[in-house]
């Protein structure tokens, strides 16, 4: 039974490892938390599956440094291990993924590029072209959302592509306060700007506009998509020194790889040569000197040795494509379907699907706009011409087969998607867009800080990954974390509000042990987000402030005496505003809304986890 397992050291504490795992064989996986820590990425773990020793691990590869901590001690964002969205085949189109770089702009073509260059990496201008990254993170408190945790440091690398710009990985430069990058054999720390991050890919696009810095500088180019068994080099800044740092190995395996930070399924690299913390966002060069991609996170286990990961020239296409045609990154889209095999005979022939292929529709998220021309039982047969197999796979090059999500992955949001379909027996084509998925409950907080609404010493705020990675199981409860795994949006916007805790107060008392409940009406009102929260507070003319929450639980205060202790209470506990910022702008009532609010969603999974699970797809 395999398992993936993250670890994750504290930034601001002393305090040991802590230690997440879950199964990618059971579907309902539980969760438990050995100690409390600041932000880490999605996490679950099956209780009691795993020993200690035997636990494997899908890590980030960034080098953190921590106040009173050895310098060299690492401490790796944790993976997920849970996928997400993504999909497409390498047909035709798709032949190769070399990316060539234009004057002036970021307009990538994926095209065979000619390997007649003969220098190789001994040349010193590739090596001066990979850069060390060093960056101050101040991660948001969830629990306190008010507040940011304490700062610490992390180092990385980095590499130039030209026109001012450097590339990275996203985890590098997570709750970015400050970044400053340095060059191979220079003493100087120049400053970077942040001009985009993508969660889902974990790249980061960096502006570094001293011209100090680029004097001299030749930037990376990149190759085309490897073969197995191609010779690749990653150069990088690990821990262990501070000069430049090359090791050598092999392409073992291209398919769709779990994306740790960014809790995404993309195309990725596995490869033997030695990925430590600090080599992310270096480059991996290929015999020809081209960038073949970006050094990423690792596979740790007592039964498997030397795999890293490397993210391929497509994946970076993309990003950087995405960023020239919209200014900034908008994301890799998804089809928004729950999908199934079609591996049996018998189910096959009950479908009326005649021939050896297809996946089978179980469900429709409500936000998707494949919601409108897709229904649950139709069996997609084709994605833009392309054959999806009863595997779920679709062709990739010549002799290898990839997951469907793979041809999804191509697609920019917005892009329209053609799909075969065999409805009842019939066959038929329909169009539909793809968009970004929409999380109920999401794993990264855009903007860097919780949204919180105080009342009266009741904190409320939303129900996020992050908030659920900073609690314990017995603190959040199996009922809200069902919820968090298996539920889908009913519309965009829609958010789990939760009662985080109560500031102990006269007009509070009673409640004072109430924390992590859901909030699920206001003076009878359904909830639909926390600006819908604080919108009907704020027009609340009656008496009384009553809260309604799971399991019919109520806490009721009287609006005056609430009105005239708020002031109080924020004073205090040293809290300076009784709202995030962002609650501060007029609320926006849309009517749709309101008409989808009451429909349940059924309880089976449907969660990122079950990406991985034999039998069942997410697109």
């Amino acid at each position: 039974m395999a398992a993936v397992t993250a670890l994750f050291a504290s930034p601001s504490h002393s305090s040991p490892f802590l230690s997440f795992s879950y199964s990618t064989s059971f579907r309902r996986p539980t969760f438990s938390c050995s100690t409390k820590q600041p932000h880490s990425r999605r996490n679950a773990l099956q209780k009691g599956a795993f020993s200690r020793e035997n636990m494997d691990e899908i890590e980030s590869v960034s080098q953190k440094r921590v106040p009173g901590r050895g310098k060299d001690e690492r401490s790796c964002l944790p993976p997920d291990g849970v996928r997400g969205d993504a999909g497409k085949s390498q047909s035709a189109v798709f032949k190769s993924a070399g990316v060539q770089k234009k004057d002036r702009g970021f307009v990538y073509d994926l095209k065979d590029q000619q390997a007649g260059d003969t220098r190789n990496l001994q040349d010193t201008t590739f090596l001066n072209a990979v850069v060390k990254v060093y960056c101050t993170h101040t991660a948001p408190d969830y629990s306190l959302p008010w507040q940011k945790q304490r700062q610490f440091t992390s180092t990385g690398s980095a590499f130039m592509i030209g026109d001012g710009k450097v590339l990275t990985n996203a985890h590098c430069v997570e709750h970015h306060t400050q970044v400053k990058v340095k060059r191979r054999g220079d003493d100087t720390k120049y400053v970077a700007k942040v001009l985009a991050r993508g969660v889902e890919c974990d790249i980061a696009l960096l502006s570094v506009e001293s011209e100090e810095f680029w004097r001299g500088a030749e930037p990376l180019r990149f190759g085309r998509l490897p073969c197995l068994q191609d010779a690749v080099t990653v150069v990088g800044y690990p821990f262990g020194g501070d000069t430049i740092s090359v090791t050598k190995g092999v392409v073992s395996r291209i398919e769709v790889t779990s994306y740790a930070h960014g809790a995404s399924d993309l195309l990725g690299i596995q490869i033997d040569a030695a990925i430590n913390p600090g080599n992310s966002g270096g480059p991996a060069f290929n015999d020809q000197g081209e960038c073949i991609g970006v050094a990423f996170q690792v596979f740790r286990s007592d039964e498997a040795e030397n795999i890293g990961y490397v993210i391929p020239t497509t994946v970076v296409s993309h990003f950087l494509n995405d960023y020239e045609r919209n200014g900034k990154y908008t994301g890799f889209p998804c089809l928004g379907v729950l999908l199934q095999k079609l591996e049996n005979p018998a189910l096959r022939a009950c479908l009326r699907v005649s021939s050896n292929e297809g996946i089978l529709v179980r469900r429709v998220e409500p936000t998707s706009p494949a919601n409108n021309v897709l229904k649950k039982g139709d069996v997609i047969v084709s994605f833009d011409g392309v054959h999806v197999g009863s595997e779920g796979t679709v062709p990739f090059r010549s002799t290898e087969r990839i997951a469907f999500r793979y041809l999804i992955s191509q697609k920019f949001s917005g892009d329209v998607a053609e799909l075969g379909i065999i409805r009842e027996g019939a066959y038929m084509t329909v169009q539909t867009v793809v968009q970004p998925r929409v999380h109920l409950v999401p794993y990264h907080i855009e903007g860097g800080q919780p949204s919180y609404l105080i009342i009266a010493g009741l904190v409320f705020t939303p129900l996020s990954e992050p908030l659920i990675d900073e609690e314990c199981e017995d603190s959040i409860g199996l009922k809200l974390l069902a919820k968090a795994r298996y539920s889908l949006a009913r519309f965009k916007g829609e958010e789990i509000v939760i009662l985080s805790q109560v500031l102990a107060n006269e007009v509070n008392i009673g409640y004072e042990d109430m924390s992590n409940q859901q909030v699920i009406k206001f003076n009878g009102t359904a909830i639909k987000n926390i600006r819908h929260l604080a919108h009907l507070v704020d027009s609340c003319k009656d008496k009384y402030l009553i809260f309604e929450f799971e399991d019919n639980l109520l806490a009721v205060l009287e609006r005056e005496a609430a009105a005239a202790a708020s002031p109080c209470i924020l004073k205090d506990y040293g809290i300076p505003s009784e709202r995030s910022s962002d609650l501060l702008e007029p609320y926006v009532d849309l009517h749709e809304d309101n008409q989808v609010l009451c429909q349940d969603i059924d309880a089976s999974p449907v969660s990122n986890f079950e990406i991985g699970f034999d039998g069942l797809l997410w697109a």
